[in-house]
Protein backbone atom coordinates (compact mmCIF):
# COMPACT_ATOMS: atom_id res chain seq x y z
CA UNK A 1 0.00 0.00 0.00
CA UNK A 2 0.84 3.73 -0.50
CA UNK A 3 1.76 4.41 3.10
CA UNK A 4 5.43 5.93 4.51
CA UNK A 5 6.91 4.24 7.28
CA UNK A 6 9.91 5.99 8.54
CA UNK A 7 10.39 3.31 11.34
CA UNK A 8 10.42 0.86 9.36
CA UNK A 9 13.03 2.91 7.30
CA UNK A 10 15.16 2.86 9.79
CA UNK A 11 15.63 0.28 11.99
CA UNK A 12 18.99 -1.67 12.55
CA UNK A 13 19.62 -4.91 12.27
CA UNK A 14 18.11 -6.83 15.40
CA UNK A 15 18.72 -10.31 17.59
CA UNK A 16 20.79 -12.97 15.07
CA UNK A 17 20.77 -10.35 12.36
CA UNK A 18 22.99 -8.27 13.56
CA UNK A 19 25.26 -11.40 13.88
CA UNK A 20 24.70 -12.62 10.46
CA UNK A 21 22.53 -10.13 8.27
CA UNK A 22 22.28 -6.64 6.30
CA UNK A 23 20.94 -3.45 5.45
CA UNK A 24 20.61 -1.86 2.22
CA UNK A 25 19.58 1.87 1.10
CA UNK A 26 19.35 2.40 -2.37
CA UNK A 27 18.59 5.76 -4.51
CA UNK A 28 19.08 5.90 -8.02
CA UNK A 29 18.06 8.98 -10.21
CA UNK A 30 18.73 10.66 -13.49
CA UNK A 31 21.31 13.52 -14.27
CA UNK A 32 22.23 15.46 -17.34
CA UNK A 33 25.75 16.77 -18.41
CA UNK A 34 25.09 20.50 -19.08
CA UNK A 35 26.27 21.47 -22.55
CA UNK A 36 25.96 18.35 -24.15
CA UNK A 37 22.55 17.38 -22.78
CA UNK A 38 23.66 14.41 -22.09
CA UNK A 39 21.35 11.63 -19.94
CA UNK A 40 23.02 9.29 -17.25
CA UNK A 41 21.77 7.41 -14.44
CA UNK A 42 23.47 7.31 -11.07
CA UNK A 43 22.93 5.34 -8.06
CA UNK A 44 24.19 6.10 -4.58
CA UNK A 45 23.76 2.94 -1.16
CA UNK A 46 24.82 3.03 2.47
CA UNK A 47 25.33 -1.20 2.78
CA UNK A 48 26.07 -2.16 6.49
CA UNK A 49 26.93 -5.93 7.14
CA UNK A 50 26.91 -8.06 10.20
CA UNK A 51 27.46 -5.14 12.60
CA UNK A 52 27.29 -7.06 15.90
CA UNK A 53 30.77 -8.37 14.61
CA UNK A 54 32.64 -5.36 13.76
CA UNK A 55 36.13 -4.40 14.64
CA UNK A 56 37.99 -1.58 14.55
CA UNK A 57 38.82 -1.53 10.97
CA UNK A 58 36.28 -3.46 7.90
CA UNK A 59 36.60 -7.03 7.92
CA UNK A 60 36.36 -7.37 4.30
CA UNK A 61 35.04 -11.13 3.77
CA UNK A 62 36.74 -11.69 0.29
CA UNK A 63 39.93 -10.85 1.64
CA UNK A 64 42.55 -13.53 2.19
CA UNK A 65 43.61 -12.70 5.26
CA UNK A 66 39.99 -12.81 6.69
CA UNK A 67 38.93 -15.87 4.87
CA UNK A 68 42.07 -17.84 6.21
CA UNK A 69 40.69 -17.21 9.64
CA UNK A 70 37.06 -18.13 8.97
CA UNK A 71 35.91 -13.89 9.63
CA UNK A 72 32.68 -13.00 8.08
CA UNK A 73 32.43 -9.77 6.79
CA UNK A 74 31.32 -6.62 9.02
CA UNK A 75 32.00 -3.02 7.48
CA UNK A 76 29.36 -0.02 6.50
CA UNK A 77 30.07 0.01 2.59
CA UNK A 78 28.95 3.48 0.53
CA UNK A 79 28.16 2.23 -2.96
CA UNK A 80 27.89 4.79 -5.85
CA UNK A 81 28.27 4.75 -9.48
CA UNK A 82 26.78 5.23 -12.98
CA UNK A 83 25.31 2.66 -15.16
CA UNK A 84 26.34 2.44 -18.92
CA UNK A 85 24.85 4.34 -21.23
CA UNK A 86 22.96 3.13 -24.49
CA UNK A 87 26.19 1.99 -26.26
CA UNK A 88 27.59 0.02 -23.35
CA UNK A 89 29.81 2.90 -22.24
CA UNK A 90 30.99 3.95 -18.80
CA UNK A 91 29.67 1.99 -16.39
CA UNK A 92 31.29 2.03 -12.94
CA UNK A 93 30.90 1.29 -9.65
CA UNK A 94 33.62 2.50 -6.54
CA UNK A 95 33.00 1.87 -3.27
CA UNK A 96 34.16 2.68 0.08
CA UNK A 97 34.91 0.90 3.24
CA UNK A 98 34.61 1.62 7.19
CA UNK A 99 34.45 0.15 10.60
CA UNK A 100 30.81 -0.06 11.90
CA UNK A 101 32.16 2.11 14.58
CA UNK A 102 32.60 4.79 11.84
CA UNK A 103 28.79 4.97 11.70
CA UNK A 104 26.76 7.90 13.53
CA UNK A 105 23.20 7.20 13.23
CA UNK A 106 19.80 8.38 14.69
CA UNK A 107 16.71 6.58 15.31
CA UNK A 108 13.42 7.70 13.15
CA UNK A 109 13.59 9.57 10.86
CA UNK A 110 17.58 8.09 9.89
CA UNK A 111 20.28 10.15 9.69
CA UNK A 112 23.69 8.47 9.18
CA UNK A 113 26.82 9.84 8.89
CA UNK A 114 30.18 9.04 8.38
CA UNK A 115 33.49 11.76 9.21
CA UNK A 116 36.71 10.61 7.53
CA UNK A 117 39.63 12.95 7.68
CA UNK A 118 41.22 11.35 4.32
CA UNK A 119 37.98 10.25 2.34
CA UNK A 120 35.69 12.96 3.48
CA UNK A 121 31.74 13.25 5.00
CA UNK A 122 29.21 10.75 3.99
CA UNK A 123 25.85 11.14 4.52
CA UNK A 124 22.07 9.74 4.57
CA UNK A 125 18.44 11.37 5.28
CA UNK A 126 15.43 10.70 4.59
CA UNK A 127 15.23 14.20 2.52
CA UNK A 128 19.91 14.47 1.57
CA UNK A 129 22.20 12.11 0.48
CA UNK A 130 25.96 13.43 0.14
CA UNK A 131 29.59 12.64 -0.38
CA UNK A 132 32.29 12.15 -2.19
CA UNK A 133 34.76 9.01 -2.64
CA UNK A 134 37.90 8.42 -4.85
CA UNK A 135 39.05 4.56 -5.45
CA UNK A 136 42.82 4.61 -7.13
CA UNK A 137 43.79 2.33 -9.23
CA UNK A 138 46.27 0.27 -6.43
CA UNK A 139 42.80 0.23 -4.12
CA UNK A 140 40.60 -1.03 -7.11
CA UNK A 141 43.25 -4.11 -8.13
CA UNK A 142 42.54 -5.58 -4.93
CA UNK A 143 39.52 -8.09 -5.47
CA UNK A 144 37.98 -8.15 -1.69
CA UNK A 145 37.27 -4.37 -2.50
CA UNK A 146 34.64 -5.20 -5.52
CA UNK A 147 35.38 -1.62 -7.08
CA UNK A 148 36.74 0.09 -10.03
CA UNK A 149 39.44 2.86 -9.62
CA UNK A 150 37.55 6.06 -10.01
CA UNK A 151 35.76 9.49 -8.29
CA UNK A 152 32.45 10.83 -7.68
CA UNK A 153 30.95 13.42 -6.30
CA UNK A 154 27.38 14.16 -4.92
CA UNK A 155 25.02 16.34 -2.60
CA UNK A 156 21.28 15.72 -3.72
CA UNK A 157 18.22 16.92 -2.36
CA UNK A 158 15.67 13.94 -2.11
CA UNK A 159 11.45 14.05 -2.03
CA UNK A 160 10.03 10.58 -1.77
CA UNK A 161 6.52 10.95 -3.23
CA UNK A 162 4.66 7.53 -3.16
CA UNK A 163 6.03 4.56 -0.84
CA UNK A 164 5.51 0.62 -1.11
CA UNK A 165 4.30 -0.97 2.41
CA UNK A 166 4.69 -4.57 2.37
CA UNK A 167 2.85 -4.88 5.66
CA UNK A 168 2.39 -7.70 7.91
CA UNK A 169 5.32 -9.33 5.60
CA UNK A 170 7.97 -6.82 6.81
CA UNK A 171 7.19 -6.61 10.28
CA UNK A 172 8.81 -7.49 13.35
CA UNK A 173 6.85 -11.01 13.81
CA UNK A 174 8.58 -12.04 10.13
CA UNK A 175 11.77 -11.38 11.16
CA UNK A 176 11.77 -13.14 14.19
CA UNK A 177 10.04 -16.66 12.90
CA UNK A 178 12.21 -15.84 9.67
CA UNK A 179 9.39 -15.92 7.29
CA UNK A 180 11.51 -14.26 4.24
CA UNK A 181 15.40 -14.67 2.88
CA UNK A 182 15.23 -10.77 2.63
CA UNK A 183 12.67 -8.11 3.26
CA UNK A 184 11.50 -5.03 1.84
CA UNK A 185 10.31 -1.58 2.22
CA UNK A 186 10.04 1.13 -0.44
CA UNK A 187 10.05 4.38 0.87
CA UNK A 188 10.18 6.31 -1.92
CA UNK A 189 9.44 4.11 -5.18
CA UNK A 190 8.29 7.65 -6.97
CA UNK A 191 11.51 10.32 -5.41
CA UNK A 192 11.86 13.45 -6.68
CA UNK A 193 16.10 14.48 -6.88
CA UNK A 194 17.68 17.72 -6.77
CA UNK A 195 21.46 18.56 -6.57
CA UNK A 196 24.44 17.55 -8.64
CA UNK A 197 26.83 14.90 -9.26
CA UNK A 198 30.40 14.59 -10.49
CA UNK A 199 31.92 11.76 -12.16
CA UNK A 200 36.04 11.70 -12.80
CA UNK A 201 35.33 15.30 -13.44
CA UNK A 202 32.34 15.74 -15.27
CA UNK A 203 29.79 17.17 -13.83
CA UNK A 204 26.18 16.74 -14.06
CA UNK A 205 22.99 18.69 -12.89
CA UNK A 206 19.83 16.59 -11.10
CA UNK A 207 16.76 18.34 -11.15
CA UNK A 208 12.80 16.61 -11.02
CA UNK A 209 12.58 17.09 -14.54
CA UNK A 210 16.25 15.07 -15.45
CA UNK A 211 14.85 11.93 -14.40
CA UNK A 212 12.10 9.67 -12.00
CA UNK A 213 13.92 8.76 -8.92
CA UNK A 214 13.70 5.79 -6.92
CA UNK A 215 14.84 4.81 -3.19
CA UNK A 216 14.10 1.42 -1.48
CA UNK A 217 15.40 -0.64 1.88
CA UNK A 218 16.33 -4.35 1.51
CA UNK A 219 17.75 -6.26 4.61
CA UNK A 220 17.76 -9.71 5.96
CA UNK A 221 20.06 -12.68 6.08
CA UNK A 222 20.25 -13.48 2.17
CA UNK A 223 20.89 -11.04 -1.18
CA UNK A 224 18.11 -12.96 -2.17
CA UNK A 225 17.78 -15.26 -4.96
CA UNK A 226 16.39 -14.88 -7.45
CA UNK A 227 16.47 -11.29 -7.24
CA UNK A 228 13.85 -9.47 -9.06
CA UNK A 229 13.21 -5.90 -9.34
CA UNK A 230 11.53 -3.59 -12.07
CA UNK A 231 10.34 0.37 -11.19
CA UNK A 232 9.45 2.78 -13.39
CA UNK A 233 7.87 6.08 -13.05
CA UNK A 234 7.88 7.62 -16.63
CA UNK A 235 4.53 6.55 -17.77
CA UNK A 236 3.11 7.82 -20.66
CA UNK A 237 -0.95 6.99 -21.65
CA UNK A 238 -1.97 5.53 -24.85
CA UNK A 239 -5.30 6.93 -24.00
CA UNK A 240 -4.21 10.90 -23.29
CA UNK A 241 -0.44 10.66 -24.76
CA UNK A 242 0.52 12.62 -21.93
CA UNK A 243 2.89 11.21 -19.29
CA UNK A 244 1.10 10.15 -16.02
CA UNK A 245 1.51 12.59 -12.84
CA UNK A 246 2.48 10.98 -10.02
CA UNK A 247 2.47 7.86 -11.59
CA UNK A 248 4.76 5.23 -10.74
CA UNK A 249 4.68 1.51 -10.82
CA UNK A 250 7.02 -1.09 -8.86
CA UNK A 251 7.84 -5.07 -8.21
CA UNK A 252 9.81 -6.64 -5.84
CA UNK A 253 10.77 -10.75 -5.56
CA UNK A 254 10.08 -12.37 -1.83
CA UNK A 255 11.29 -15.60 -0.87
CA UNK A 256 8.80 -17.10 2.08
CA UNK A 257 9.63 -19.76 3.98
CA UNK A 258 7.65 -22.46 6.06
CA UNK A 259 9.39 -23.73 9.20
CA UNK A 260 12.64 -22.26 7.72
CA UNK A 261 12.20 -23.81 4.27
CA UNK A 262 11.90 -21.93 1.39
CA UNK A 263 9.13 -22.01 -0.42
CA UNK A 264 8.89 -20.58 -4.13
CA UNK A 265 9.24 -17.07 -4.90
CA UNK A 266 6.26 -14.51 -4.69
CA UNK A 267 6.05 -10.83 -6.30
CA UNK A 268 4.47 -7.88 -4.95
CA UNK A 269 3.62 -5.30 -7.26
CA UNK A 270 2.30 -1.94 -6.32
CA UNK A 271 1.00 0.07 -9.15
CA UNK A 272 -0.18 4.41 -8.06
CA UNK A 273 -2.17 5.83 -10.57
CA UNK A 274 -4.63 8.66 -11.42
CA UNK A 275 -4.75 9.19 -7.91
CA UNK A 276 -5.32 5.63 -7.00
CA UNK A 277 -3.34 2.80 -5.60
CA UNK A 278 -3.01 -0.86 -6.31
CA UNK A 279 -1.27 -3.86 -4.50
CA UNK A 280 -1.30 -7.04 -5.80
CA UNK A 281 0.13 -9.97 -4.22
CA UNK A 282 -0.95 -12.71 -6.80
CA UNK A 283 1.16 -12.67 -9.31
CA UNK A 284 2.55 -14.59 -12.36
CA UNK A 285 5.52 -14.14 -13.95
CA UNK A 286 8.24 -15.36 -16.71
CA UNK A 287 11.54 -14.29 -17.14
CA UNK A 288 13.37 -14.91 -20.59
CA UNK A 289 16.94 -14.12 -21.74
CA UNK A 290 18.29 -13.22 -25.28
CA UNK A 291 21.59 -12.57 -26.56
CA UNK A 292 21.15 -9.31 -25.88
CA UNK A 293 18.17 -8.08 -23.45
CA UNK A 294 16.34 -9.59 -20.37
CA UNK A 295 12.62 -9.78 -21.07
CA UNK A 296 10.27 -10.29 -18.06
CA UNK A 297 6.41 -10.76 -18.60
CA UNK A 298 3.84 -9.99 -15.21
CA UNK A 299 0.20 -10.60 -14.77
CA UNK A 300 -1.17 -9.61 -11.61
CA UNK A 301 -4.25 -9.24 -9.78
CA UNK A 302 -6.33 -8.45 -7.53
CA UNK A 303 -10.27 -8.37 -6.72
CA UNK A 304 -11.07 -5.63 -9.34
CA UNK A 305 -8.26 -5.17 -11.41
CA UNK A 306 -5.73 -6.95 -13.43
CA UNK A 307 -2.54 -5.56 -14.76
CA UNK A 308 -0.31 -7.11 -17.84
CA UNK A 309 3.45 -5.72 -17.66
CA UNK A 310 5.67 -6.21 -20.62
CA UNK A 311 9.30 -4.93 -19.56
CA UNK A 312 12.91 -5.84 -20.77
CA UNK A 313 16.14 -4.01 -20.81
CA UNK A 314 19.71 -4.58 -22.99
CA UNK A 315 22.54 -6.28 -21.21
CA UNK A 316 24.86 -3.83 -22.48
CA UNK A 317 23.01 -1.06 -20.35
CA UNK A 318 23.59 -3.05 -17.28
CA UNK A 319 26.45 -3.23 -14.54
CA UNK A 320 27.42 -6.49 -12.57
CA UNK A 321 26.67 -5.31 -8.99
CA UNK A 322 29.34 -6.57 -6.60
CA UNK A 323 28.54 -7.83 -3.30
CA UNK A 324 29.21 -10.25 -0.69
CA UNK A 325 26.69 -11.95 1.94
CA UNK A 326 26.91 -12.14 5.58
CA UNK A 327 28.87 -15.37 5.20
CA UNK A 328 31.37 -14.01 3.09
CA UNK A 329 30.14 -15.79 -0.33
CA UNK A 330 29.56 -14.21 -3.74
CA UNK A 331 27.14 -15.47 -5.48
CA UNK A 332 28.58 -17.16 -8.83
CA UNK A 333 25.02 -15.97 -10.41
CA UNK A 334 25.77 -12.14 -11.15
CA UNK A 335 23.13 -9.59 -10.17
CA UNK A 336 22.41 -7.30 -13.42
CA UNK A 337 21.03 -3.96 -12.66
CA UNK A 338 20.52 -1.12 -15.19
CA UNK A 339 18.79 2.09 -15.72
CA UNK A 340 17.14 1.29 -18.83
CA UNK A 341 14.49 -0.32 -19.28
CA UNK A 342 11.22 -0.07 -21.85
CA UNK A 343 7.72 -2.20 -21.67
CA UNK A 344 4.33 -1.53 -21.52
CA UNK A 345 1.70 -1.80 -18.75
CA UNK A 346 -2.01 -2.94 -19.88
CA UNK A 347 -4.86 -1.76 -17.07
CA UNK A 348 -7.88 -3.62 -17.23
CA UNK A 349 -11.03 -3.32 -14.59
CA UNK A 350 -12.93 -6.22 -14.27
CA UNK A 351 -17.05 -6.62 -14.65
CA UNK A 352 -18.82 -9.14 -14.83
CA UNK A 353 -18.47 -9.72 -18.42
CA UNK A 354 -15.11 -10.14 -17.63
CA UNK A 355 -12.64 -6.93 -18.50
CA UNK A 356 -12.81 -3.54 -19.06
CA UNK A 357 -9.53 -1.70 -20.32
CA UNK A 358 -8.78 1.65 -18.72
CA UNK A 359 -5.84 2.35 -20.16
CA UNK A 360 -2.46 1.27 -21.58
CA UNK A 361 0.76 2.85 -20.18
CA UNK A 362 4.25 2.73 -22.01
CA UNK A 363 7.11 2.58 -19.60
CA UNK A 364 10.98 3.69 -20.36
CA UNK A 365 13.73 4.70 -18.02
CA UNK A 366 12.76 1.99 -15.59
CA UNK A 367 14.85 0.22 -12.99
CA UNK A 368 16.02 -3.22 -13.68
CA UNK A 369 17.67 -5.45 -10.70
CA UNK A 370 17.99 -9.39 -11.80
CA UNK A 371 19.76 -12.36 -10.78
CA UNK A 372 18.16 -16.03 -11.76
CA UNK A 373 18.05 -18.86 -9.31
Amino acid sequence: MNLSDLVRNSHMLRGSLSKRGYMRWWHSFSGVQPGTGQTRTFFVEFFIINPAAGASRPILGQHPYFKKRGMKPSYVMIKAGVFPDEEGNGGRQFHAFYPVSALQATGSPLVMQIDDPKTGRFLYSEDRIAGSMEVTPREARHRSRMTDAGCMEWDIGVQKIVSCHTGRLGGKFSEAFRRLDSFWHGEGILSLFQGSVTVDGVPYEVTPESGHGYADKHWGRSMGKPWFQFACGKLVSNRTGQEARRCVVALNCLRPRFLLFPLRPRLMLQLTCQGEDFQFTRCKWETKETGKRFIWHVLAQNKDIVVKLSGSCAKKEMLNLQYEDPDGRKESQPLWAGGGGIGTLQLYRKTHGGRESIDTLKLSDSLCIYRSI
